[in-house]
């Protein structure tokens, strides 16, 4: 794209910081001296995708090799995209502002469902057909990784594979193929796609049929070719400590979501919450030591000159080195003059000193999850706190100073009652009960709780994979009783679109069929779904009456012995650990988390982590 051009479109759009590149530590190349030429794609816009760590890990080191230039590619917005088409440009790099159209290799990340649509729209502004049968060796290859891979069944038809689990390794070990096929004359993808298939962790779904009963469930998922897998299991990196992480990160321009640098301290969880996939598809646990954690963070602030840390986990308060690593962090942030900052904390684990050391430079609210309003329900998605914790840890909340609280609960879940939606109002008022219990002259002023509530939605890889998921009528049901439920006007009540949660719930468990629904809804418009000011729920209506399908059928229970859409892939838990998890959940029977007993979940058979410790 012409500088003149391009200044030109710019000038006409919000925010034209998304698509300038050029930012401190973004990579440049010579895009003759490469081999590959990568796109790294992430179907969001420029806020969103330069606030996920994974892309900030393989983009630096993806660009670690001589023969490779990854370049980042964002999904434009609704103004951009209107530039675009009116001046005939297609969708670029931020870093070359090249075309992607004949770049080697797209890699897409999947984080969340409701970016399918862009994911399309992205490739018909590159000019690349979105079925993977449609494209030739002259087009890039297209492959996918991220959390939504574990069940690709919507999107497959449109990939030529899949990553599956941590991507450090197969990154490298897929464009090591790559380079090969394209030195010997790239002539036969299919050739190409054979090679792949043979490593671990990836997922070439052309290689697999798919036949389904007449009552549309799934018969059966076999390979077709030789060189596929019956079971594709998930990669992982088993010495964490040594997992590459860069010591350089991308500041952006303009403002993004999570504006700071990022300290990934572990991954995994151990807690086994029975509607967490994440929980579940990140086993086994793998911890980074403190004190490598604290070298990075040093290097990390001195390349990018960020005023705020952030430490990046699952659950935070069980990574085992907290209290050595805040000492260490907490006196670099005093000296630097530098705030630190904590995901969500789990309440029993909370304690008054962690938060002081906290409040030392800035204090921020504090985010907690209760996840559902009674002791009964909280034990069926085996939360593993009790009300006593709750409290002591609010009381400790209020007294070490802080006003700004948020109480996170679901809506939906398995077995829940009317009485268990009425608790979360109850719970909120408890909570708010302990801040008037202290003293008026020793409490800080100007209380403020908010309740946020989110539609459950069934998972796969989880112990709730064969529930029904709410209907929107139920939902709504649902959230009204909630608010009139809450007395309090020191009590603020937020709400997640059941809408989009439907939609979720839809490809969450969806299968292969739903690909033609998602280009069609693109024909239609759609785009940028997770998003409110563009999502259109009756297009997607739409689109699903033009294509035959009855998107309710996917939010029906599943019979225990079902073969589910996702039945060829393996995170290393095993599908009888789930079943026998919900059946302790419809006895609202708890199971303790990973280090006070095994569980024989199944993914000791990686031989690391937590497992081994």
């Amino acid at each position: 794209m012409s500088f003149t051009l391009k200044d030109k479109i710019l000038a006409k759009v919000q925010k034209p910081t998304r698509y300038t590149g050029g930012e401190l530590n973004s990579v440049i190349k010579d895009p003759d001296s490469v081999e590959i030429r990568y796109g790294f794609v992430f179907p969001d816009t420029y806020e969103i995708a330069m606030s996920h760590l994974g892309i900030k890990i393989l983009y630096h080191t993806l660009n670690e090799r001589a023969d490779t230039w990854c370049e980042r590619v964002f999904a434009p917005w609704s103004d951009m995209q209107e530039q675009m088409e009116e001046y005939g440009l297609k969708l670029f790099a931020l870093e070359s502002g090249d075309a992607v159209t004949h770049f080697d290799i797209l890699g897409i990340t999947l984080q969340y469902e409701l970016c399918y649509s862009n994911i399309v729209n992205m490739l018909n502004l590159a000019g690349i057909p979105p079925l993977a049968k449609d494209r030739g060796p002259e087009y890039p290859i297209i492959c996918g990784g991220g959390p939504c891979a574990y069940n690709a069944e919507p999107i497959a038809d449109i990939f030529d594979f899949f990553m599956l689990g941590e991507g450090e390794e197969s990154i490298h070990e897929t464009t090591d193929v790559y380079l090969e096929w394209k030195r010997s004359g790239k002539k036969d993808k299919r050739e190409f796609l054979e090679r792949v298939a043979k490593i671990d962790g990836v997922y070439v779904p052309s290689f697999y049929d798919v036949i389904y009963n007449e009552d549309n469930t799934v018969k059966s998922i076999t390979p077709n070719n030789e060189n596929a897998k019956s079971v594709i299991k998930k990669r992982i990196m088993s010495d964490f400590d040594k997992t590459p992480a860069p010591d350089k990160i991308i500041v952006p321009f303009g403002e993004v979501v999570h504006d700071r640098v990022m300290l990934e301290i572990f991954r995994g969880c151990i807690r086994g919450c029975r509607f967490c996939q994440a929980g579940y598809v990140y086993r086994p646990v793998r911890e980074r030591s403190a004190k490598t954690l604290t070298e990075l963070a040093d290097k990390l602030l001195s390349s990018s000159g960020y005023d705020e840390i952030s430490l990046s986990s699952l659950s935070t308060s069980d990574y085992r080195e907290l209290r050595g690593l805040t000492d260490c962090l907490l006196k670099m942030t005093e000296e630097k003059k530098i705030g630190l900052s904590l995901p969500s904390l789990r309440i029993d684990n909370f304690s008054l000193e962690l938060m002081n050391k906290v409040q030392k430079v800035r204090k921020t609210g504090i985010t907690f999850a209760p996840e559902a309003g009674t002791q009964r329900l909280r034990d069926v998605i085996n939360k593993n706190i009790t009300e006593e914790n709750i409290m002591k840890s609010a009381g400790m909340l209020f007294r070490g100073g802080w006003t700004n609280v948020k109480l996170y609960f679901m809506i939906g879940l398995p077995t829940e009652t009317e009485e268990d939606v009425e608790g979360i109002a109850a719970l909120a008022e408890r909570v708010l009960g302990e801040y008037f219990a202290i003293d008026k002259e020793e409490r800080a002023k100007n209380i403020n709780i908010t309740v946020s509530t989110s539609s459950f939605v069934p998972k796969p890889f989880t112990a709730f994979q064969w529930e029904k998921q709410n209907t929107r009528t139920q939902l709504i049901e649902k959230q009204k009783i909630l608010q009139n439920s809450i007395r309090s006007r020191r009590i603020r009540y937020s709400w997640h679109d059941n809408k989009t949660s439907y939609l979720e719930g839809v490809f969450a468990r969806g299968d292969r069929r739903l690909c033609d629904v998602i280009i069609e809804a693109v024909r239609l418009g759609c785009k940028f779904d997770g998003w409110g000011e563009h999502f259109d729920f009756e297009k997607w209506m739409q689109a699903f009456k033009n294509c035959g399908i009855d998107p309710d059928w996917y939010l029906r229970e599943r019979d225990i012995d079902e073969v589910l859409p996702w039945e060829h892939i393996s995170v290393g838990v095993t599908k009888n650990f789930f079943k026998k998890e919900r059946e302790k959940a419809y006895r609202a029977e708890t199971t303790p988390n990973c280090r006070e007993k095994c569980a024989g979940c199944g993914v000791a058979s990686f031989g690391a982590g937590v497992c081994y410790e």
